[in-house]
């Protein structure tokens, strides 16, 4: 029995660890389906770019001709043949590309619809079988074979012309010298501070070059840029260096795309191949599932409201009172690798009447929707001017029913008390130390999860006021509290 039961363990152990390879297969099957539909997009808007900015040029080619038709004809002939060819060559990679990855996402899909339904097969020697195979096909698939980048551009720029300058010169014609693609210097580009520093080169001095044009996006997706994004380019014209620092961003996504060309007297070049810079920011709104009962929550406000405490819905409501604070997440400094934070989505019941819960007491607490498990964070909190009390810092998500900040060990924070009588401390496990100093307008808060560290600092000068070590045990999230004395108060996040 006990050799039975070791050799059962020991397959169901095989069987787990071919399970977990076959979900790595799938997930790698799935990304790769992404990134060739992004491919195929892009590929489909470049064939089409080319045709309308080959019409375009031809139409100006054209109208450029009907002027100097007499002396022209010959080489009017010769230029439109040279971009009807152009036009063919682009056309005729492009779509012997874009067949080709059209026939490697049916194969990777068809692939991927195996892998799935190898995962239903619950004889052991029918699903050892099919993920052996499934894995020769993977190693074999032509989706990780193909090359994801277009082999032409839709740019036609380069057989433009423009006889103004020409005339004398007309036996001689020649399309415009049009500058190479720049390319971005990665590792001399640097974002931080809601602001992002862009560098690149030319492949080969031109001294022609009078200027870039720098263009930027925002999005939410890593990897190549998309063709269909939700943000439009925005550009930076006259770009005179080689380097360019956008300033006064705000980093409310977490990645950014970026491109450039170099422009001479005559015409602009290609763009850059683009690149996506991450740029860590962290976003987050308020719990309502986290708040009193009474506190009317949404996703970048808190207030209380005199009709509240009549259901169980997500944006609850209270009584009447006085006194009001303002909370504003500005920017994430952090540079460091971080994985995206989880947002939470929890079901709260409501307390039965009578019952005592953590507001009940001297303060209401509402937290923040989005995690933070490893990386640094940084924010900053900004007080209305009539709040006279208030807690900022960080919690684990179980903050219990009868818990304040800083009054148990899983909460820490800084208190500002301004009723009755003036105090500043730090709080944590029920314990205040007092800080000698005043307290500041705006709070900054950051968190080196995985060093451990909690630092809060005076947001206009950058002063140190208190850190905590700590050995966080589990993912945490802002927290704020405010006294009872100040029921009605209202927070945004940037």
């Amino acid at each position: 029995k006990t050799m039975k039961s070791s050799t059962n363990t020991t397959i169901r152990q095989i069987q787990q660890q071919e399970n977990d390879a076959l979900q790595r297969i799938i997930a790698t099957l799935a990304n790769k389906n992404e990134e060739l539909q992004n491919f195929i997009e892009t590929l489909n808007h470049t064939l089409g770019r080319v045709q309308v900015n080959s019409t375009q040029v031809v139409s100006d080619l054209e109208e450029e001709f009907d002027t100097l038709y007499s002396i022209l004809d010959e080489m009017k002939e010769s230029m439109t043949n040279t971009i009807k060819q152009d036009t063919v060559r682009k056309s005729h990679e492009l779509q012997n590309q874009l067949t080709q990855s059209t026939s490697a996402l049916e194969s990777a899909e068809e692939l991927l619809e195996f892998a799935n339904n190898a995962l239903h097969i619950t004889d052991e020697g029918d699903f050892t079988k099919a993920a052996k195979q499934i894995k020769d096909r993977v190693t074999m698939a032509p989706a990780f074979r193909l090359t994801l980048k277009p082999k032409a551009t839709d740019n036609m720029t380069h057989l433009m012309v423009d006889f103004s300058q020409e005339r004398p010169l007309l036996q001689g014609l020649k399309f415009l010298p049009v500058p190479r693609a720049p390319e971005i210097v990665l590792g001399d580009c640097l974002v931080i501070d809601n602001e992002v520093t862009v560098a690149w080169r030319m492949p080969v001095e031109d001294s022609k070059i009078d200027h870039y044009i720098l263009e930027y996006r925002k999005t939410c997706h890593e990897g190549l840029p998309r063709v269909k994004d939700e943000q439009c380019w925005e550009m930076v014209d006259d770009v005179k260096s080689t380097e360019h620092t956008l300033q006064g961003l705000r980093f409310d996504t977490k990645f950014m795309n970026f491109r450039v060309r170099a422009c001479n007297k005559a015409a602009a070049g290609d763009y850059s191949d683009p690149v996506t810079l991450e740029t860590r920011a962290f976003n987050f709104g308020f719990d309502s599932t986290s708040s009193h009962l009474n506190l009317k929550v949404e996703d970048r406000s808190v207030e209380w409201d005199p009709q509240g405490g009549k259901g169980v819905d997500s944006k609850v409501k209270g009584k009447e009172n006085k006194g009001s604070a303002h909370f504003t997440n500005l920017k994430n400094m952090s540079r460091s690798g971080t994985p995206s934070p989880k947002r939470t989505s929890v079901t709260r019941s409501p307390a039965p009447r009578g019952a005592r819960d953590r507001f009940t007491g001297e303060s209401y607490t509402v937290l923040g929707d989005t995690s933070m498990e490893s990386g640094q964070h940084y924010w900053e909190v900004k007080p209305q001017k009539d709040c006279k009390s208030y807690s900022v810092g960080l919690a684990y998500r179980n903050l219990g029913k009868f818990e304040q900040l800083g009054k148990t060990n899983i909460s820490w924070c800084i208190h500002v008390n301004n009723w009755l009588q003036n105090s500043f401390a730090a709080k944590h496990n029920n314990k205040a130390k007092n800080l000698d100093v005043a307290a500041p307008d705006s709070i900054g808060v950051y968190c080196d999860f995985d060093r451990g560290q909690l630092s809060f600092y005076n947001a206009e000068n950058k002063q140190l006021l208190h850190t905590f070590k700590v050995k966080f045990t589990q993912p945490v999230v802002p927290a704020f509290m405010v006294s009872l004395e100040y029921r009605r108060f209202i927070y945004t996040c940037k």
